[in-house]
């Protein structure tokens, strides 16, 4: 579990890194301000000064790997050795997958130097203030209970390709970690047809895991409980952000229209201990 202290740290490097670099990292802050007991952060420090940091991120049995190193102590080694200090933690992943800003070149390098390989980039966006249409009484979004886990791991795995034991393990966690509470049901038809979760870090708001059941999809509920979501957001002052993969078309129409445009794009390669 990190201290405030190291939160604090951790938050000072990446503004040094991204401001060094020109990049945005995918240090997902909703996981590291509510981390459980579990060995999964990696840090180095040169005397109290926090030089190098490495994040696991479980979803599942798939873990997905981000990291930093400070401009100033790069070509050390640091980089290396929190990541093979992550391996035996990793060995507990069915898939193991690397996050590297696209446009960072010394990300770049150091994949060079290990066996792994591409599998899929995503965009992350930000809602741009267009105005939206009227909310809409045929669908609403209401605070998730307990007994819509079921659904919501049924939703894992027909939208997210999800195993089921996964979904399991990732739902468990979210509840252990306390982000239950950051769902919303969305109902239409006098049904629950998906899901939707936000989370809030300080004026930004993300969008997580919104889903609609396929056999719901194409009625125009996705595109109203998305606008009901950004709008409910945007009245409280926050920006909306969300991250999608770039080759899901259909989604990414979605938002565009919706009026998220592109900040960045994330790259994600598959690695193998």
């Amino acid at each position: 579990m990190l201290t405030v202290k190291q939160l604090k740290e951790i938050k000072a490097l990446q503004q040094a890194v991204e401001h060094h670099d020109g990049i945005e990292l995918k240090l997902n802050w909703d996981m590291l301000e509510n981390r459980g007991q579990e060995q999964t952060d990696f840090l180095s420090y040169d005397s109290e000064r926090l030089v190098g940091f490495l994040g696991l991120y479980c979803f599942g049995t798939k873990i997905e790997v981000c990291g930093m190193v400070h401009p100033d102590y790069r070509r050390k080694g640091i980089f290396n050795k929190l990541f093979q200090s992550s391996h035996p933690a990793l060995e507990k992943a069915r898939h193991i997958l690397l996050n590297v800003p696209a446009n960072s070149e010394s990300g770049k390098l150091w994949l060079d130097s290990i066996a792994c390989a591409y599998e899929e980039s995503e965009y992350m966006m930000k809602w741009d203030g267009k105005a939206l249409p009227d909310s809409d009484a045929s669908i609403y979004l209401r605070p998730s209970r307990k007994e819509d886990i079921a659904l919501k791991m049924k939703l894992d795995v027909v939208c997210f390709n999800f195993k089921t034991e996964e979904a399991k393990i990732y739902n468990d966690r979210l509840e252990k970690d306390g982000f239950q509470k950051e769902f919303y049901m969305i109902e239409a038809e006098d049904k629950t047809v998906g899901k939707i979760r936000i989370h809030h870090e300080r004026e930004r708001s993300e969008i997580y895991g919104f889903a609609i059941l396929p056999e719901y999809q194409g009625k125009g509920y996705g595109r109203k409980a998305l606008q009901e979501a950004v709008r409910m957001e945007a009245e409280q002052g926050q920006t909306v952000h969300l991250d999608v993969q770039t080759e899901n078309e259909k989604a990414l129409s979605l938002y565009t229209s919706t009026g998220f445009i592109k900040e960045s794009q994330q790259d994600y390669y598959v690695y193998s201990i």
